[in-house]
């Protein structure tokens, strides 16, 4: 079940490397897109560095918003990441053809991704020269939600069901699946 997570903890749901999924909206389009480079940058107010290709649909949407939403898809959801990053939504309904499903929240202009187990919104805070030169986008999270199977206090469970364990991108369609969680000895 989707609930709260303080946004002090949120950089978690990022910091063990998954691919994401990015949602934007703008002028009533939404699209979503796959991005391998998410990565925690602070904690208190949580900030994350993600690469939009200049090229991306997303991209634009969030540039003309001012914001979008980092997702945590699950293994489960493999094929809807290969489907979004192989096409671009000026193309095709990415919803429609993958058969996602949306939601909504107050105050939130970009649509949640059904079925993800860590979402994010963001506000793109960055210098443009970074995005313009590096595709590189500053975001700092104003609201944060977790699956509490996966996530407990924002910390990654022991117990997360096979189905619902991220996926990590290598390249060329290949992924790493989250495996055992190991804890060190505090001494």
């Amino acid at each position: 079940m989707r609930v709260s997570l303080a946004l002090k903890k949120s950089w978690r749901l990022f910091n063990h490397g998954p691919v994401a999924l990015v949602s934007a909206s703008a002028e009533g389009v939404d699209n979503v897109m796959a991005a391998a480079w998410v990565t925690p940058l602070d904690f208190d107010p949580p900030k994350l560095t993600v690469v939009l290709a200049a090229d991306t649909y997303t991209r634009a949407l969030a540039e003309r918003s001012g914001e979008l939403v980092l997702q945590v898809p699950t293994v489960s959801m493999l094929s809807v990441i290969e489907g979004v990053g192989a096409c671009s939504g000026r193309d095709v309904d990415k919803w429609s053809k993958f058969s996602i499903e949306r939601e909504r929240e107050d105050g939130v202009a970009a649509p949640l991704v059904k079925g993800c187990v860590g979402w994010l919104a963001a506000k793109i805070i960055a210098e443009p020269r970074l995005a313009s030169e590096y595709d590189l986008f500053i975001c700092q999270g104003f609201a944060a939600w977790a699956d509490d199977r996966v996530f407990s206090d924002g910390r990654l469970r022991d117990d997360v069901p096979p189905e619902l364990r991220a996926v990590h991108h290598v390249a060329g369609g290949t992924y790493v699946v989250d495996g055992a969680i190991v804890h060190a000895s505090r001494g």
